[in-house]
Order: structure tokens, then sequence, then C-alpha cells
């Protein structure tokens, strides 16, 4: 490892002083199970634990190539530490310090997205330090072949996760990328846009699934309802188009049931029901309308409704 690092990361060098990670690489892994900190309140822990490395400079002054070689000795000495000790933490740290980097780099290629890059490099960080619990030297490849998969996957979950309008289930997520994937392809074979049905064919799924996954396709992207229309659209914004909710439909069924019940009843009961309810006259104006008394109207309204009450049921 030697030949391959540089003077200044020479084993042979003593460690006089030691870095103190950067309160900016705090707060990426705060979410893990291990506090992210020097543990200085543990007098010799740094010094056990360092007895026989290479100093480590700075880790902004850390070149790749230097990263890559320190690491490699950092890993050989945290297999040999027990997990959830001082020395364990601080070696295991240490690597996520030298090796932010690669979390960098792997979240520029997503600079494009309206996430802020800080939180794209909190998840990122995330992912490095997943790579860095399942890394095994025994493997023969190296970290950043290793890391890059892990970062970049924890980074596209983060995308699947947050960046849909509406939160639907993460297997239609998944169709509709295979969706839109085979209607690229079959669109550039056929020279026009594919059918339900040939879109079912190339991914083997029934229509119904297909169906299913277009229609969870509209809920990645939202529109706002004050959004105003194209210049030759003469509708209004989205939310003047918005219908409201008719209460009177509900009562149409029992209007239409009612109906022929009604055309069954005697006359004078028609005409109570319709001087009540229709004209919305008291019980004693019904009365004198009639020339009975408004305690017979009640008892002719009574049967009339319980009649009529009882013809619904009977449909039902």
């Amino acid at each position: 490892m030697e030949d391959i690092m540089s003077p200044r990361l020479d084993a042979s060098h003593t460690r006089t002083a030691t870095s103190t990670p950067s309160s900016e690489h705090l707060d990426p892994i705060a979410q893990d199970s291990e506090t992210y900190a020097v543990h200085e309140d543990a007098p010799g822990v740094q010094d056990d634990v360092l007895a026989g490395l290479p100093e480590i400079p700075p880790y902004d002054e850390v070149g790749p190539v230097d990263a890559r070689a320190l690491s490699k000795t950092l890993f050989e000495r945290l297999e040999t530490l027990e997990e959830g000790t001082l020395e364990y933490s601080y070696v295991r740290n240490t690597l996520v310090e030298l090796n932010l980097a690669l979390v960098k780099f792997a979240a520029s290629r997503f600079r494009s997205r309206s996430e802020p890059m800080e939180d794209i490099i909190q998840v990122g960080t995330i992912g490095l330090i997943k790579a860095i619990d399942r890394f095994e030297l025994s493997r023969g490849v190296e970290f950043p072949t290793f890391a890059m998969p892990t970062i970049i996957g924890e980074i596209k979950r983060f995308f699947r996760d947050t960046s849909w309008s509406v939160r639907v289930p993460r297997r239609l997520q998944e169709l509709r990328l295979d969706l839109a994937k085979a209607g690229d392809e079959l669109a550039q074979q056929l020279d026009r846009a594919p059918t339900v049905a040939e879109l079912a064919e190339r991914l083997g799924l029934s229509h119904d699934e297909v169906v299913e996954g277009m229609a969870a396709s509209n809920a990645y992207t939202a529109s706002s309802l004050d959004a105003q229309p194209e210049e030759d659209d003469s509708e209004g914004a989205l939310a003047d188009r918005i219908g409201y909710e008719d209460h009177g439909i509900e009562g149409i069924e029992y209007v239409e049931s009612l109906k022929p019940l009604i055309a069954e009843l005697p006359h004078r009961d028609r005409k109570i029901l319709s001087l009540r309810f229709v004209a919305n006259m008291t019980q004693s104006e019904i009365g004198e309308e009639l020339g009975i008394s408004q305690m017979h109207v009640s008892r002719l309204l009574s049967r009339t409704l319980g009649r009529l009450r009882k013809g619904l049921t009977a449909e039902d």
C-alpha cells in the first residue's frame, strides 16, 4: 500500500493531531445508529486506534488515490474491532469522511432535479454508510466500485418515494417506468404510439394491469387549480371547471320510486301531501282548506306517510 500513497500519508509518520469531523458533515448521518462524533472524552482512545496507521490530514485535502489507500487500511483495522466500541465508531466515521467525495460525485448526476442538493447529499451519505457496513475486503473489489451502486440506489429510492404528487404503491411506480421504456421502444418500431394490447404483450402483462399503470402515471405530477388554460382554450382555470356536489341527485331515486305509490293513494291523501310538502301549509291551514280538524289531518298524514314508507321498504 505504501507504494501508492503520497509521502505525507506514509505509515512512518507519527500522528500528533487528529481531524475532527466538520460540522457540515454531521447532519447527513445523524440518522445512523451511532453518534457521528469523535469521542474526545475518552483519553487514549484515538492513540490506541491510530497506532500503526498513516497520518490522516484534513479530509478535504485527501486526493482520490490517497483516500482509496487510506480506506483500505482503515477497513483492515475495522475488521479487528468490536462493533459498538468507541474505537470501531471512530474508524467507521473516518471512513465516512474520507469517502464523502463519492457521495458528492453521485449526487452531481441529479443536480437537474428539483430537490435541494443538500438533501440529495444527505440521502447519498446514508447509502455510503450502508456500503461501509456491508463492505468486505475479502471480496477483492475496490470500495468505490462497491459503494457507488448503493449510494445511487439510495438516491433513486429517495426520488421514487418523494417525487410523486400522490403516493401510489411502489409496484405501480416501477410499472410506470416499465411502461415508459416499452412505449418508447414500440413507438420507434411502429412509428406510432403503441396500443394497450401491444404494451401488454411486450411486458407480458394483462390488459387491466397496463391500464392501471397508465392511470397511476397521472399521479406523478399535479396541476394547479389556478393554472391558466392554453391560449386556444376558451375555458377558464381548472378550478372553474370542477363540478360541485349536487345533493338533489341523492333524492332522485326516492322520487321516482314514490311516484307510482303516490298515484295509488286516494284523492284526499294526495291533496294533503301536496298541501303539506309542496305548498308548505301547516296542518291547521290544511284542515281549514279541507274542512276537517287539525287532529284529523295529522292522523291522515301519518297514515299516508307510513303507507309510503312501507311501500319503499317492500321495494328495497
